[in-house]
Parts: structure tokens; sequence; C-alpha cells
């Protein structure tokens, strides 16, 4: 367990009056309200808001209470009934672990098979660690997925942010274990104006509404996760911050200042802040993980190339799970190592990019899907790039 008070001591030795949270495990802990209490002013939402992420539950409550649509569900606390009502109605549906899992606690099954299984990660393995303690059995949802990203200040003031699509199979193709996300691109070409205020109208403003109704008024990054299904969007999951890799493609693409908008989130002010500008410019972000992800993998390996891959006009090069030695960078505390970004005039350009970019890196022990950005259009992809040391997976 993170130590909250840690954390203020951090910030009282070092004069730091603002703090912006970025991750889910301190906020689900409550990291947000201890700052708060010892007047530091704080960009997240406070414990009790956050479980719009951290319990599964909870933030299907609130969608009903808000009449906001998601799917249909059941929540087990006990692996057997949870298997029994598996067989009763059979597949396809969604297995989900109640509580946080690092974005792997998410798995879709075809088969009663595969859901019993799922179950067993979940719940009886603890494949997916203490979130899985319980979990939901969801209806499967067809159509396009999408996240979108809004700034809250728990007063009712929403500030629209744009869109990403991202990519959650391990594999080119769409296929393999659901993970953390291996790569997402933005702005994504089918989501219009219209689209976002439907979403804001009919999930957005409802959702905030419901959690400020429950005394649990929720300012930061809302993630909303959508399928966007032939009856129109259905939420998925909300996050109680911003997404990995959603905002190493969105981010690139703001041309204004992000800090006022979030101290003045932070000060229950964003009625005042300007709104937020985007270049036109399409971006895709690449994840390279430890070959072995989202399963257990081996930390300790050398990456190679990193400076040269960021030195690409348009490419940007961010760390995840990295350490810098006196011999180098090497891979440590995780599965995804990096996220390669290109920007472009359109998502082709883009794409050549970040591939470009990707092939610079020499890691042999990592890999990545080649195939980042084809849902929205026909990209081709004959082979890796050049150099590229990644096992490449097909249908």
């Amino acid at each position: 367990m993170m130590d909250n008070m840690a954390i203020v001591d951090i910030c009282h030795q070092h004069g730091i009056t603002f703090v912006i949270i970025g991750n889910d495990a301190p906020l689900a802990n409550g990291v947000v309200d201890a700052l708060m209490a010892e007047g530091i002013d704080v960009f997240g939402p406070t414990q009790a808001a956050a479980r719009i992420e951290s319990s599964k539950v909870f933030m299907k409550d609130m969608c009903a209470q808000a009449n906001v649509p998601t799917g249909q569900y059941q929540f087990f606390t006990n692996s057997g009934d949870a298997v029994t009502h598996v067989r009763r109605h059979g597949a396809p549906l969604v297995i989900k672990a109640d509580g946080l899992t690092m974005g792997k606690g998410v798995t879709p099954c075809a088969t009663v098979n595969e859901a019993i299984e799922a179950i067993r990660q979940t719940m009886d393995l603890r494949t997916y660690g203490p979130g899985g303690t319980s979990v939901i059995i969801e209806e499967f949802l067809e159509g396009e997925e999408l996240s979108f990203f809004a700034i809250l200040d728990g007063t009712g003031c929403i500030v629209p942010l744009t869109a990403a699509q991202d990519h959650k199979r391990a594999y080119d193709g769409d296929i393999g274990p659901n993970t953390g996300g291996m790569g997402a691109y933005s702005p994504v070409p089918w989501f219009t104006a219209a689209h976002q205020q439907e979403v804001l109208a009919h999930i957005v403003i409802p959702i905030d509404a419901a959690l400020r109704a429950n005394n649990a008024p929720f300012c930061g990054f809302l993630y909303v996760g959508l399928m966007k299904t032939p009856s129109g969007f259905r939420v998925i999951e909300f996050n109680a911050r911003f997404g990995d890799p959603e905002a190493q493609c969105i981010l690139p693409r703001l041309t204004s200042d992000l800090l006022p908008l979030l101290w003045l989130a932070a000060k229950g002010q964003l009625a005042k802040a300007s709104a937020p500008n985007f270049s036109p410019e399409s971006c895709i972000t690449v994840t390279m993980a430890t070959k072995g992800y989202p399963g257990q993998v081996e930390n300790g390996s050398h990456v190679g190339g990193i400076s040269a891959a960021a030195s690409l006009p348009g490419s940007l090069v961010f760390h995840a799970a990295t350490c810098l030695t006196p011999e180098g960078i090497y891979t440590a505390h995780g599965g995804r190592v990096l996220n390669i970004t290109g920007l472009g005039p359109t998502l082709d350009d883009a794409h050549y990019t970040a591939y470009q970019a990707v092939a610079k890196i020499d890691w042999p022990e990592g890999f990545y899907r080649h195939d980042i950005g084809h849902r929205a259009h026909n990209l081709e992809y004959s082979s890796p790039p050049t150099g590229s040391h990644a096992p490449r997976h097909s249908r």
C-alpha cells in the first residue's frame, strides 16, 4: 500500500503547492484527499470520485442513476456462482474484474469455456491481482471502440478535449489477450462534432451530475470508454485519469497550454478557462513491450537506438518502464516499455513517421504491433519495418 502521508511530506519539504495525479492506484488510495486535507491544491478526483474507475460496480450504479447507456451486467463475489451464470446464459460475454488491474482485467469471451477460464484466472488464481476478488459479467457489445476525454472541475463545468482509438489486443489484427494498450491514434476520422455533442449530452454531463449528487464531485481527466453500436454510443468503462497510450497521441496535438486548464479545474474555476486548441495533424503512438506481455516478463534488457528514434522529424519517444544506468537504458518495472509517437499532416504520414522511429529501436527482447491505426482506414502493412526484432503475429 502506498503511503499518502509520505507524498504529503515530500510536498511540504520541497514547497510543492500544486500536484497533478496521473495514475489510477494513488487515486484509488485517496492521495487527493490527503493532499487536500493539508491545503495542497491537486488536480485529480478524490477517493470517492475515483471509484468510477476503481469499482466497476460503482460505475454501473452511477450509469443506472444517470440513465447513461451501458451494457447489461451481473455482479459476482463467488467464482462458482459466476460459472453457473455463464453456463445458464451462454456466450459471447465479457468478464471484468471489479477492481483495478492495470488495464488487463477485461476478457471478451466468445465461448462458455473461455468465460469459465477467464473467471478462474481472475477470481481463483488472481492473475490480475487483488482487483479480481469480484467480477461483473457483462453483455458483449459490438461496434467501434473509442476513447473520449474531458476535464471536469467538480462544480458541473466540463471542458471537452478530443477522442482517440486504442488498440487493446496484444497482436496484429486485433488478436491475442487484452493489454493496457498497444497503441492509439488521434483524431478519429469518423467521430464528428455531432458525435461529441451526443456523448457530452447523454453520457458526460449526466455522469458528472450523478457523481455530484452522490457526494463524489469529480475533478480531473474523465476517460470515457465507448462502443459505437447500431443503437448509439454505450459506455464500456470510465477511467479517472488520462489514458495510456491515448495521452501520447492526444497531447502532442494540443497547441494551447494545458496547465491553466488543470489549475483552474483544481480550484473549481474551470468556467474561466479558454477552450483548448488541437492541431488538425494526425498522431499515431506505437507501444513497444517486453516479449511475454501482458503475462510475466523479464526486466533488465538493454534498449538501444532511442536517441536516433527521437531525432527523426515529427517523432517523440515516451519512456514507461525504463531505467538509466551508466551502461545505458534498460527495461524495468513492467511490460510496456516505450511509446513511439509520430505526427504528420495525415494518418498515413503519422504512421510512416512512427514506424520509421520504431525501426530505429534496437531491442531484441521487445515486440510491438505493426497495424496501429488500421481501423481508421485500409492501411497496408506488408512487412515489419527493417531492423525490427519484434515477432509478427497474423490471423
